[in-house]
């Protein structure tokens, strides 16, 4: 199913790119004000319901676009909870051009009193889900209405993606959205109109920044909630399941365990205090270790399957048996790749192999990056699963989007950096959706190689990486 795009993600990545999001705010808002002028003449009473985030903003801006017409903006809940300076600076501007913008303190006190039409500016795409108070009480409010009803972006209530509505939504006469149509959209009774506002291409081409927007933790969440990791590895290699494992830690699971061979065990849990082992007997994963596994995995929200173990014959034959049986979220990574097309799994894969284990998969790669997102794209359809390709630029694809990551340098070329990689990936894909998954940890593998480089310059080995992580995904990014 193809998904629509966050509406924020693209905007901040546009400013990532060079496009405020101010300017982006003042395109859409006259935008939305061009086809209220469709239904509303001169005169004409148009009331504004907005919310307290950038839909809300994109409201305000039309209002001021609406200067001809009796306008009046209903923001629900107080201005100094208004959630982004830029809107908060779009409320402020309506003071100035003397528009009648009203707090609405109580929804059961919202009185639109008969408009014409109706600018429903309080959700935008990136919010699913039942509607709750206040925009639950204003959704039935403007249902009621005798009025043109014309939605900013997607009908508040109703899922972009699916076009469904889980409890209460606006049931809008024509919507305005930005960029493109979302898929959801097909299935509204609206008519739609799909605003050019001036968002770069590159910004759904290429993983920016905004796309860490994605990232979120519910203050009252609980241990677990962010993502128990099992790391399947080791046995040739030590060092590769332990940076798998920090790496994740690092990302934000909150419980990471390695499966490995008893021989290196002790070794593996000496990286980390944190990290729980679960030995497997002997020096390298067997099939008769399958079983075992299999125990451990179904207890978890993603696996990391490959880093260190080689690729002997029991092990890789270990490899085949375990992704036959498993059917949860799994990262693939190093010479478990290589079993990948030829296995039939209901596991929800997604595979970090460099070019040369792309070719050895049966893959087809290409020196300029834009050859390459075509190839891949059509050899992760094939397999059926999400590939992030590594490279001096990454390709991320599940055969139907496909992206691009700049973040990263020369420096990376180390030996480890692929298991970092792999074990930010496992925490994502326990959080994420695998394509989401995939862009933000190319993004962030990258960015924390690019923040190791400036502070030291090269000469990094990839254990530098762990401590980079965590600004990488959440700290501020000045560039």
């Amino acid at each position: 199913m193809m998904h629509a795009v966050d509406q924020s993600v693209l905007d901040e990545n546009a400013a990532a790119l060079g496009v405020p999001r101010k300017q982006l705010m003042e395109s859409s808002g006259n935008a939305v004000a061009r086809v209220v002028r469709e239904y509303a003449a001169p005169g004409d009473s148009v009331a504004i319901v907005a919310g307290r985030g950038n839909n809300g903003g994109d409201g305000f801006v039309a209002a001021r676009f609406l200067s001809a017409h009796d306008v009046t903006v209903h923001l629900l809940g107080r201005a100094e909870t208004i959630t982004t300076d830029i809107a908060a600076e779009n409320w402020d501007a309506l003071g100035q051009a003397a528009v009648d913008a009203r707090e609405v303190r109580d929804s059961s006190a919202l009185d639109l009193d008969d408009p014409d039409v109706i600018v429903d500016a309080m959700l935008g795409t990136g919010v699913t889900g039942a509607l709750r108070e206040p925009e639950a009480t204003a959704a039935d409010r403007i249902d009621a209405a005798d009025a043109t009803v014309i939605s900013v972006d997607v009908p508040s209530g109703v899922d972009a993606d699916t076009g469904e509505a889980d409890g209460t939504a606006v049931d809008a006469d024509h919507v305005v959205t930005f960029h493109e149509t979302k898929p959801g959209l097909a299935d509204v009774e609206a008519a739609v109109t799909v605003a050019d506002i001036g968002i770069p291409e590159a910004a759904e081409l290429f993983v920016e920044r905004g796309d860490l927007l994605r990232l979120s933790r519910d203050p009252t969440s609980h241990k677990g909630d962010h993502g128990e990791v099992l790391v399947v590895g080791g046995g040739p290699y030590t060092g590769a399941p332990a940076l798998s494992a920090q790496a994740a830690f690092r990302a934000g699971a909150d419980l990471v365990r390695v499966a490995c061979p008893t021989a290196i065990a002790r070794e593996v849990q000496a990286f980390e205090e944190g990290i729980i082992t679960r030995p497997l007997a002997g020096e390298m994963l067997r099939p008769e270790h399958v079983d075992q596994l299999l125990d451990i995995a179904v207890e978890q929200d993603a696996v990391v399957l490959g880093p260190g173990l080689g690729d002997a014959n029991a092990t890789l034959e270990a490899v085949r048996r375990f992704l036959a049986e498993f059917d949860g979220r799994a990262v693939v990574d190093a010479d478990a790749l290589q079993v990948v097309p030829e296995v039939e799994t209901a596991a929800t894969l997604l595979c970090t192999p460099h070019q040369g284990e792309l070719r050895k998969m049966g893959g087809e790669t290409a020196d300029d990056w834009r050859d390459r997102m075509a190839l891949v794209e059509s050899f992760a359809d094939d397999v059926d699963a999400t590939l992030l390709v590594k490279g001096a630029y990454d390709v991320v694809s599940d055969g139907e989007t496909t992206r691009a990551n700049r973040t990263g340098n020369p420096g990376m070329t180390v030996g480890g950096t692929g298991d970092v990689l792999a074990g930010i990936a496992g925490a994502l894909v326990s959080v994420l959706e695998p394509h989401h998954a995939a862009a933000v940890a190319a993004y962030a593998n990258g960015r924390a190689g690019d923040i190791v480089v400036d502070e030291r310059g090269y000469g990094l080995v990839a254990s530098d990486l762990l401590d980079a992580v965590p600004e990488a995904m959440w700290g501020d990014d000045d560039d």
